[in-house]
């Protein structure tokens, strides 16, 4: 954290010159850039000195431009008066203190011998000394004026360093986010997030943020039936619950809740009597496996979730022929601290938004597909108890604490019938949003986002953790706001409703407002569900990003557990780890909202694609020749960019102002219009840790070669090759943009 303020000189846009402040090589926070360590940068930093003193000093009467007295006969001024013609601002550009030091005869002006009239002299020295004195003492008091009258200066966005960030986040306090924390989770057993949605409001505005509202949408939610869904075995009868427990009136009155909300959102609903085929993780070769063996028509596939998207695996699902689905986690998949054997959990089979405004906004008078199911299939989760019933296996780990895997025997035959009820409603979704507005650059917005309960889900406690650790930022921003200085940019901060449905409100307020956020926005952070575990730190950001974060996704967070509401106080019972992601989370915020160049990387695009192509890939040389092309125009591009961050000459306001928005694009290059459900429209995102290679590329080798092998790749070999050409044409056109200019001003 903090590469960006280490090194770099801070500039300030106010007034017709610019101020430069130098922070030493000692004052550099950990992790910071590895571009930043090179001599060159040093020197530079160093150079700017002298600068910061020119510029911030007064140019008033203590800066002499004393060779002017060399002409002057001081042996005949007893009737002459102090020429003040003669007292210009130095204009050494080595500094006044290093010019006394290196030009021999600039003190020796005063050192010449005594004319012979003493008298005369000393008449005339006094009349010198009370001047200066004057002179001095007016100085001092413009100094004072200036300095405690001009705040607005003093604070300026653009003179904020890494010092001012820990003056912001030094004040956020474990306890009052616990406090936070405890006052939300009070109010989610309210079936109208509004409730939620109001508590939120009212605090932020409390707080000073400015302009906080609501953002409503009337959108189709799918929700669960009156009764819970249910599974039983052809060959027993035996009737279960989704948690593995038999089905009966004291069951459903134990955890009515957490059985109704066990379910698939917009999963097709009926009931399906077949046999179970267990697909594992559902993966292509899985697939293909399977197909050789059985017939799987109208079959009910046994369904691990993790690996690759839920929605991209159950496509091919249903591409296959399957008629149902049990979705389950493995308990081999989770830490061993972790027993969610009879853990119920929901999932969401909605690609994101109103599902009956796919594409527009949920606004009045938009016209309303019926979509009340997204999928063919009939899709249900259960817990891993429930899987060892249907496989008769007691236990997932042996004694050796050696984890076994939950599978189906492949000579063991299982025919259940599943039943699965939902119900389609027309609800109102509440985002709640509101902003610091920027000073330099205030049509330019960093979004940091989290949502808060729903109704009609599981009432999981992780929204609590994110709605807390927003307010505590907020509560350590706004004090330094109310003083007098802002951000550079804007600061979005939104509460999102409808997340567990398929990030409805988040969708619809970008499809809502999305031509002014295609344009202006620079970063979105996002704090959803910031608890997870109390050992391992597990940050992810987009490939320009890897200065501040950068970590892989996992699909297991697809599933929303019923928690209680004791289990985040167990996992950080202090609410220490919930102050450190706070103040992490603020000091990129802070970086990203307030640096004069914006801390995205070119070059770490450019090694981002070349890592993608590297392995055993068929017919890649265009896409590696590309994408060297593509590495020597961001080398060349991040020369450009960290020469105006650090030569005061070339930091013109409209020339930081280009070069962020080259940055700000750089990445649209990589979005693509059609991928596989479930996958990321930037190619350049990973679908797994341990798999670099570009995603689209892996998706058609691996899954659509013995239909189209050739068709097929070629198209996403061009996609691929299509945005890396785009980038490389970017990133040269943003260089010759910054070259004519400079040939212009020669």
């Amino acid at each position: 954290m903090g590469e960006n303020e280490a090194n770099l000189p801070n500039t300030s846009l106010q007034g017709k010159k610019m101020a430069y402040q130098k922070v030493n090589a000692d004052q550099r926070a950990p992790g910071h850039s590895q571009y930043l360590d090179n001599d060159d940068l040093q020197a530079t930093a160093l150079d700017l000195e002298w600068d910061m003193e020119k510029e911030l000093e007064e140019p008033g009467f203590d800066q002499f431009q004393l060779d002017s007295a060399e002409n002057q006969d001081l042996g005949h001024s007893e009737t002459t008066d102090l020429n003040l013609d003669s007292i210009q601002p130095a204009t050494s550009p080595k500094g006044r203190f290093q010019r006394l030091q290196e030009e021999s005869d600039y003190i020796s002006h005063y050192t010449r011998s005594a004319p012979k009239s003493n008298r005369c002299n000393f008449c005339h020295l006094l009349k010198i000394l009370c001047t200066a004195t004057i002179l001095f003492i007016f100085g001092i008091l413009i100094g004072y004026y200036v300095h405690t009258n001009c705040p607005s200066d003093a604070l300026s966005s653009g003179t904020v360093d890494h010092q001012l960030y820990q003056e912001i986040l030094k004040t956020i306090q474990a306890e009052d986010i616990k406090k936070s924390f405890r006052n939300l989770v009070q109010l989610y057993k309210s079936e109208d997030d509004m409730e939620v949605s109001k508590k939120i409001k009212t605090q932020w505005a409390s707080l000073g943020l400015e302009d906080v509202q609501f953002v409503n949408y009337s959108v189709l939610l799918n929700l669960p039936g009156l009764s819970p869904s249910t599974v039983t075995l052809s060959s027993s009868g035996e009737c279960f619950h989704p948690d593995g427990r038999p089905c009966g009136e004291e069951a459903r009155k134990d955890s009515s809740q957490d059985l109704l909300y066990s379910y698939a959102a917009y999963s097709a609903k009926g009931t399906l009597k077949a046999e179970v085929i267990d697909v594992s993780y559902g993966m292509a070769d899985d697939l293909k496996r399977i197909r050789k063996m059985k017939n799987v028509t109208n079959r009910i596939a046994l369904l691990k979730l993790g690996k690759l998207p839920l929605l991209y695996k159950l496509s091919l699902l249903e591409k296959a022929g399957f008629g149902g689905v049990l979705l389950y986690i493995d308990p081999c998949d989770l830490p061993k601290t972790v027993n969610p054997s009879h853990d119920t959990f929901m999932v969401s089979l909605n690609p994101g938004g109103d599902p009956s405004t796919p594409g527009y906004p949920s606004v009045d008078g938009s016209f309303r597909q019926s979509r009340s199911n997204l999928t063919s299939l009939l899709v249900q989760p259960i817990s891993a108890s429930l899987v060892a019933k249907l496989i008769s296996s007691p236990k997932a780990r042996a004694k050796n604490d050696v984890c076994s895997p939950l599978e189906l025997p492949n000579n063991e035959i299982k025919v259940i019938s599943m039943q699965v009820q939902t119900v389609t409603k027309l609800k109102t979704v509440t985002n709640v949003v509101g902003y610091v507005m920027g000073l330099t650059s205030p049509d330019r917005y960093i979004i940091v986002g989290s949502h808060h309960h729903t109704a009609h889900s599981y009432n999981g406690q992780e929204w609590a953790s994110s709605t807390a650790i927003i307010t505590a930022f907020i509560r350590a921003l706004m004090p330094k706001v109310k003083t007098g200085w802002r951000p550079d940019r804007t600061i979005v901060f939104c509460s999102w409703g409808g997340t567990a449905f398929g990030n409805i409100g988040s969708y619809e307020w970008g499809e809502d407002f999305k031509t002014v956020l295609q344009k202006n926005v620079v970063a979105y952070v996002n704090l959803h569900s910031p608890i997870r575990g109390n050992s391992t730190l597990r940050p992810v950001a987009s490939p320009s990003l890897q200065q501040l974060v950068v970590e892989g996704p996992s699909f297991l967070s697809e599933a929303f557990f019923s928690t209680q509401s004791t289990t985040v106080e167990e996992m950080d019972p202090f609410f220490n780890l919930h102050e450190t992601i706070t103040k992490l989370s603020g000091e990129v915020i802070l970086q990203i909202a307030n640096e004069p160049v914006l801390p995205f990387n070119a070059l770490d695009i450019a090694l981002e694609v070349q890592n993608n192509l590297k392995g055993d890939q068929p017919n890649t040389h265009q896409l590696l020749a590309m994408a060297s092309r593509l590495r020597e125009s961001a080398e060349l591009f991040q020369s450009d960019e960290m020469r105006p961050a650090n030569d005061p000459k070339e930091r013109a306001p409209i020339r930081i102002r280009m070069l962020n928005d080259i940055l700000q694009d750089m990445e649209k290059s990589f979005l693509v219009q059609q991928v596989p459900p479930g996958f990321y429209r930037n190619i350049l995102y990973h679908l797994d840790e341990q798999t670099s290679q570009f995603s689209i590329l892996m998706e058609a080798l691996e899954c659509c070669k013995p239909l189209a092998p050739d068709e097929t790749l070629q198209e996403a070999r061009s996609e691929v090759l299509n945005s890396i050409n785009s980038a490389q044409v970017y990133f040269k056109a943003g260089r010759d943009v910054f070259k004519s200019i400079l040939d212009g001003k020669n």
